[in-house]
């Protein structure tokens, strides 16, 4: 089993849009998919059409007390499961924090282990900050994604993650960045993508273009190429997951 995450200190930069849409190809070549949204905003469950069974409860899921298998559902699509997020989900850092007073290991990790009986491959929706929720979901995760807009600030952002890596001990390399909201016709745009900055030398070189469409994935609630496949962002996202598999031990 493979676990992936999608991660983003900004918001608005395709984060969600990217795991969603990555989750549906993934799943459309067969492999057993598993999304589960840890954004409180819970917009991967709202374009997935899903809502949590009942509030998650946080302080029994860590403690064992209620199955996390209990949260998943299946969606429209065939391979594709998810658990979906409430707003309990921002208990979630508060009750980590307190069971590592106890338990020193990773709980992430250990909720996420059983699905590997079930599924291929998890691909985690991160809450937006760095948090002992977000260390433990970057201790956990294989590989690590990060949408950025091709401007300074985001490419700080990206160096921001980076540095909490460094300083935490945990493997840089890990980091893939791939550009998104991509407008050629913004010089700055162009520069970055035909000289990407030496920091994105693990970036993914396929880069998502900004589309009016993309928004009508709300529209739809669906992922983008169950309405449309031969859109060009479309197609940007199929390319995309090719990347993503090469990153990757096991696909």
């Amino acid at each position: 089993m493979e676990t992936i995450a999608f991660f983003n200190l900004k918001g608005g930069v395709g984060k969600t849009t990217s795991a969603v849409n990555i989750a549906w190809h993934a799943a459309n070549e067969g492999i057993p998919t598993l999304l589960w949204d840890l954004d409180p905003q819970g917009a991967a469950s709202w374009l997935l059409n899903r809502k949590a069974k009942s509030k998650s409860e946080p302080k029994k899921i860590l403690s064992g007390k209620t199955p996390i298998g209990n949260l998943v559902k299946a969606t429209d699509y065939e391979h594709l499961d998810i658990i979906p997020a409430d707003f309990s989900i921002r208990d979630l850092e508060q009750q980590l924090m307190l069971q590592s007073e106890q338990d020193k290991s990773n709980l992430i990790a250990k909720l996420i282990a059983p699905f590997s009986e079930n599924y291929a491959l998890i691909i985690l929706d991160c809450p937006p900050s760095f948090s002992l929720l977000s260390e433990q979901i970057f201790e956990t995760a294989n590989s690590l994604y990060l949408p950025l807009i091709p401007t300074y600030l985001s490419l700080r952002t990206f160096d921001q993650t980076r540095e909490f890596f460094k300083q935490n001990k945990l493997k840089p390399k890990r980091l893939h960045a791939f550009f998104t909201m991509v407008d050629r016709r913004r010089s700055l745009h162009r520069q970055m993508l035909a000289h990407p900055p030496r920091m994105l030398k693990n970036g993914l070189p396929t880069p998502i273009p900004y589309a009016a469409i993309v928004e009508k994935m709300g529209d739809h609630q669906a992922p983008l190429p169950a309405f449309d496949k031969n859109a060009t962002v479309s197609k940007a996202y199929a390319a995309l997951w090719q990347d993503i598999k090469k990153t990757l031990s096991e696909f």
